[in-house]
């Protein structure tokens, strides 16, 4: 439990930031894992641009470091051109 006034506040504010990222950050992978798990390549090109939004999203708000929302990229569209 908090001792002081600035204490419990900063308490509620770590609360509702966790809340926020935790849903950007679970939007994110499951827009990637449509991607991931698509059938065909079509399905997976269709899929690509939500994915990448997310992600892009997720960077804006500083959920995921700038190297690692480009790492998610790459390995997005690696499985898109993979996907046979």
């Amino acid at each position: 439990m908090p001792n002081s006034k600035q204490a419990a506040k900063r308490l509620r504010q770590d609360d509702a930031r966790r809340i926020r990222n935790k849903s950007t950050r679970t939007a994110m992978k499951t827009a990637m894992k449509k991607v991931f798990s698509a059938e065909n390549k079509a399905d997976a090109e269709s899929a690509l641009p939500m994915a990448v939004k997310k992600v892009d999203k997720a960077l804006k708000n500083s959920v995921v470091h700038k190297n690692a929302a480009a790492r998610l990229k790459s390995r997005l569209a690696r499985a898109v051109n993979a996907t046979a």
